[in-house]
């Protein structure tokens, strides 16, 4: 049996509403729809393209506050964390605040790459943002709060009571009452739920097991919300390919919950020629116009590999007559997306694409490793220029290197730099990195005292390469040079050139030799330094990405 989808409606149970809070609301909704004319005029088809965020946004988690509408997505071993993105459309978004931006809380030090800071769960209550995220191989979750989403934002509280592995999500009910629901992590399977103290954050009570999930498919990462007297557990099922969102409902918080005959409701797990894969780690939100939308992650290939990590999706999401949600009507998601009632078009100051390194610090999109990197970076030594202080510690050490990238965003993206550098003795190196974690990345470094060289490293399952390496002649071989990685859905191109030569190829790698099949964080394509003994400094003028 096929379901109808239905209008969610704002003025739904006016019916039952007395007189003058059924003329209020039905006011309220009058406005609504003169402003956005979704509820009484035909509603008018837009186009949008996916990924609404691109590149290495695994596990978001959205939520309105009226108008305006925010996002978080997990950061793993990428720091500062949890950068807070604002939105009035749901297509353009724009960060504006970070809640980790110091060190202490994280703990991140010693965490291994993909690990750390992941599965957030934003929520708005009372006046505040409450954040619930998970430092894995770290200290457990913890609780954040701000009244802004620029912050400030409070000291952590750590959620005790809870198993380790596990990765739970928040739900406030209307109450304010507060609950956590998770899965078995890799003790058991199932989804559980425990009652959460928001102020302190302990759980009031042992969590209990409230859904087992389908016949023979262990459900994960569960979303809790409510809609119309029923409670919607959203659940993420399967690994890499097979992935796909199930849903399960009932009357109670506490279950029992029931799932729903059209399970899974979204995948691509037999659309093998769909360009976008493993949709999984799903969050629905209601817009201010009534219409309902589904938030989820999922993957661009470049052959197996996916080395733009999970990456932001959206998709319309309808109520069938049963009470039960339909995804998109029950079509794939498509790159280009045509659907009604989006709210009106909001953009925000797009960033250039080179970065002059003028400012008084950097923008958002630069991401250190486990940390800020104090000591290893600055802008003031020489005006208009990074420098970045090499140490001892490399991109192949757990730790905190003189390293500093941006997200790959695009199958086919350059990145480019100007880098003047004088190694002291050899082994000391500086350049662009193109890294997936310690064993597995390039480097485009220049190294060497006598003539210096230019040379690409591949470390792959934590074996290095050197894949070509040149001497530096005419004006490169003393003065600046310049650096570029051109990534293709087939290749990486690695070239070097001086200010004012032609560009020369020096070697190239396949996307699967760097990018991992499946990764949910995806590459970094950033700058570099590191080296034995006292480090000359490594400086670069600018830094320029761009689509191809």
């Amino acid at each position: 049996m096929r379901r109808r989808a239905v209008l969610p409606l704002l003025a739904a149970g006016l019916s039952g509403c007395g007189t003058n809070v059924g003329k209020m609301v039905g006011q309220a909704v009058s406005d609504t729809a003169e402003r956005t004319g979704a509820l009484f005029k035909p509603a008018e088809k837009r186009r949008y393209a996916n990924p609404v965020i691109a590149g290495g946004h695994a596990d978001p988690s959205v939520c309105r506050v009226g108008e305006d509408y925010f996002l978080v997505a997990s950061s793993f071993e990428y720091f500062p964390a949890l950068a807070l993105q604002h939105s009035r459309d749901l297509i353009h978004w724009h960060v504006v605040g970070r809640a980790l931006e110091r060190e202490g809380p994280a703990a991140l030090a010693e965490v291994p790459s993909g690990q750390g800071v992941l599965a957030p769960s934003l929520r708005w209550h009372g006046g505040r943002f409450h954040l619930l995220a998970t430092c894995m191989g770290g200290a457990g979750s913890f609780l954040t709060t701000a009244r802004q989403a620029n912050g400030p934002w409070s000291e952590p509280v750590w959620i005790q009571g809870l198993d380790a592995g596990v990765t739970p999500a928040l739900f406030i009910d209307a109450q304010g009452k507060a609950w956590v629901v998770h899965d078995g992590g890799e003790r058991t399977s199932g989804i559980y739920s425990a009652e959460l103290d928001l102020d302190t954050g302990r759980l009031r009570g042992a969590a209990q097991l409230v859904w087992s999930g389908r016949k023979g498919v262990a459900p994960m990462k569960p979303v809790l919300f409510s809609r119309e007297g029923w409670f919607y557990l959203l659940c993420s099922e399967g690994r890499l390919w097979d992935q796909g969102l199930s849903v399960a409902r009932s009357r109670s918080v506490t279950g029992p919950y029931e799932p729903c005959f059209d399970n899974p409701i979204l995948s691509h797990r037999n659309l093998a020629l769909e360009p976008w894969q493993m949709l999984a780690h799903g969050e629905p939100l209601q817009a201010a116009n009534g219409a309902w939308w589904l938030f989820l992650q999922g993957a661009r290939l470049a052959g197996r590999a996916t080395p733009l990590g999970r990456e932001v999706l959206l998709a319309p999401l309808q109520w069938g007559e049963d009470g039960w949600p339909i995804v998109n009507e029950r079509k794939p998601l498509t790159p280009e997306m045509s659907v009604e009632q989006l709210p009106p078009t909001q953009l925000w100051p797009v960033a250039p694409k080179r970065d002059d390194f003028k400012g008084p610090g950097l923008g958002p999109e630069w991401q250190f490793l486990r940390g800020l990197a104090p000591g290893l970076w600055d802008l003031s030594e020489r005006p208009g220029w990074l420098r970045l202080k090499g140490s001892a510690m490399s991109l192949a050490d757990v730790g905190t290197p003189a390293f500093v990238g941006h997200r790959q965003t695009a199958l086919a993206q350059r990145a480019t730099t100007l880098l003047d550098f004088a190694p002291l003795r050899e082994g000391q190196q500086a350049g662009m990195a193109v890294r997936r974690d310690e064993a597995n990345h390039a480097l485009l470094r220049v190294t060497g005292t006598g003539p210096r060289r230019v040379e690409l490293l591949a470390r792959i399952k934590g074996q290095d390469s050197l894949v070509a390496s040149r001497p530096l002649q005419g004006p490169a071989a003393f003065g600046a040079v310049r650096l570029r990685v051109d990534a293709y859905a087939e290749r990486y191109d690695f070239s070097f050139a001086g200010e004012t030569d032609d560009w020369q190829l020096l070697g190239s790698l396949l996307p699967s030799v760097l990018a991992a099949e499946g990764s949910e964080t995806g590459l970094r394509m950033g700058l570099f330094a590191n080296g034995p003994g006292a480090m000359p400094p490594a400086d670069f003028d600018w830094f320029e990405m761009e689509a191809l």
